[in-house]
């Protein structure tokens, strides 16, 4: 049964779609693939060391390469930005959050949506030839001229707003959200709406719907599986009796499972649990956090399957060999408590249309294994992130790991690397912040890059540095620690007493980046 409402493409295929008028395109440029996941956990799939059913996502790292050492931006909107445009979040006007439509929002780096100084990967690709689609999560510009059809893509189908209920587009007093299909706004109908279904069905159906004639670009931003706690009963049936055994137990496993397969040096040592987190064994309500993890596990398995179906269209459409495919999460776990909100209703299991919980601090240490702290915080759990890259016509080695060091920034250049496009330099007559980040493209073709001299971020005054191995970070009310990432990526040693001379070069480096990206 279809759960989406009728025939989503179907009715945006008359909306006058075309790619830019002149261009010469050719079915022999790569088509690119990207598929964001939303608050996914370090450790949460398959092929990271993970219990969950991912056999689609770990299929596409059987046929293509990990990256052990990738990083996002440490929360939703910045990473969004980040990856869309390639630069820093302040450079594109999303150095926190998304502002409301109608909100007050002084220009700058904080202002709450994309600026006119950058360019997203849909405005430089669709000049060249490229059809660019969006299926899912936008959350970069609330108000209707910030939309995705307003930044360059084609078609789109999704959220443009943060959380909602995955059944429904959600609906409080002070928090209004907004899904649209193309220019228009979208509310879901039926008792078989599922937001991640929905998002699938899209992506599904746009490649479908395409042209080989040309090349394509599609952004599959998947909201699973972010926070509330929704999925299909059959879902969650197949992990009832999977964690009855505690975070604790989980950590453990996952770690061991981690080193085994490669992702983590051996040196790194297992992060202690979290100091707010209660040892396991001492739990009253056992059966009710044990279901909190089932669910989210649910998530991340329907996440998975419409990854399934997503390859298995563009395996219809006999593109597979020539499209780059990139997987990646927007942040570390998550753990938030959403239920002083107070949208649960008395009764719901969490996974009921009728709940809204999340699965909180707890398991979130346990999805980030092996590492400290979440999303938000700069440290290693709020910005590690898995990277798969499929791409058999180019990829030497299928199911290599890689250790190269990249960042989210890196996405925009190695789309306009692999389709052949200069990033240009102005977008309707305003000049463009220079690109900042550096193409993945030597990684994918089995050799090493010039990577960068260092990687910055900053997110509501987290901070931090990372300079080859070295990195400085600092939560908002703490001190600057320094850790070498080579000996110790789970960051247990803090070295700035004892290389304090380090330290300072690195908080100059710091303070220098955020002068010039306009970090407050």
């Amino acid at each position: 049964m279809r759960r989406t409402g009728a025939g989503l493409a179907t009715a945006a295929a008359s909306a006058g779609l075309a790619g830019a008028a002149g261009t010469q395109p050719s079915a022999r440029r790569p088509n690119i693939l990207v598929i964001l996941a939303d608050d996914m956990g370090y450790s949460d799939l398959g092929c990271y060391g993970s219990e969950i059913r991912t056999p689609n996502l770990d299929g596409l790292a059987e046929n293509g390469m990990r990256f052990t050492q990738f990083y996002c931006a440490a929360r939703c909107c910045p990473s969004r930005a980040t990856l869309l445009t390639g630069l820093y979040p302040h450079q594109a006007g999303m150095g926190r959050m998304v502002s409301a439509p109608g909100a007050a929002a002084e220009p700058g780096p904080y202002q709450g949506y994309l600026n006119d100084r950058c360019a997203t990967i849909a405005e430089v690709l669709k000049p060249a030839g490229y059809r660019t689609y969006m299926s899912g999560k936008w959350h970069v510009g609330e108000a209707p001229e910030h939309w995705p059809r307003q930044r360059g893509f084609d078609r789109y189908f999704g959220l443009i707003s943060g959380a909602s209920s995955y059944f429904e587009l959600l609906k409080e007093p002070d928090r209004q959200r907004f899904m649209a299909l193309d220019d228009a706004p979208f509310e879901p109908e039926g008792d078989d709406f599922y937001m991640t279904d929905a998002f699938t069905d899209f992506a599904v159906e746009c490649l479908e719907q395409h042209d080989t004639a040309q090349p394509f670009f599609l952004y599959l931003a998947y909201t699973a599986p972010h926070w509330p706690l929704h999925a299909w009963p059959e879902d969650i049936a197949r992990y009832r009796d999977a964690y009855h055994d505690g975070w604790d137990a989980l950590r453990a496993r996952r770690y061991a499972r981690m080193r085994e397969l490669g992702i983590i040096d051996p040196r790194w040592r297992l992060s202690p649990r979290d100091e707010e987190v209660p040892p396991w064994d001492d739990m009253d309500n056992k059966e009710d956090w044990a279901l909190r993890m089932a669910v989210y596990a649910a998530m991340i398995d329907r996440m998975d399957q419409g990854v399934g179906r997503v390859m298995q269209a563009l395996r219809a459409t006999g593109e597979e060999e020539n499209t780059l495919v990139l997987f990646l999460s927007d942040n570390g776990a998550c753990h938030e408590n959403i239920e002083g909100r107070k949208l649960n209703q008395p009764g719901a299991l969490p996974g009921d249309r009728r709940s809204y919980v999340a699965y909180r601090r707890p398991w979130a240490n346990a999805s980030n294994t092996p590492f400290r702290l979440f999303k938000h915080w700069i440290h290693e759990g709020g910005i590690a992130t898995p990277l798969i890259a499929r791409w058999p016509a180019v990829i030497p080695e299928p199911g290599a790991l890689t250790p190269e060091v990249g960042h989210i920034i890196d996405i925009m250049a190695t789309c306009t690397d692999v389709a052949g496009v200069p990033y240009p330099e102005r977008r309707n007559g305003q000049r463009l912040v220079p690109l900042e980040g550096k193409t993945l493209r030597p990684v994918l073709e089995g050799r090493s890059r010039p990577g960068h001299d260092a990687l910055y971020w900053e997110h509501f005054r987290n901070r931090g540095i990372r300079q080859g191995d070295w990195k400085l970070v600092a939560t908002k009310t703490g001190d600057w620690e320094l850790y070498d990432l080579a000996a110790d990526r789970t960051e247990l040693t803090d070295l700035s007493g004892r290389y304090p001379e380090k330290a300072k070069e690195l908080n100059a480096a710091y303070d220098a980046w955020a002068a010039r990206c306009g970090v407050s």
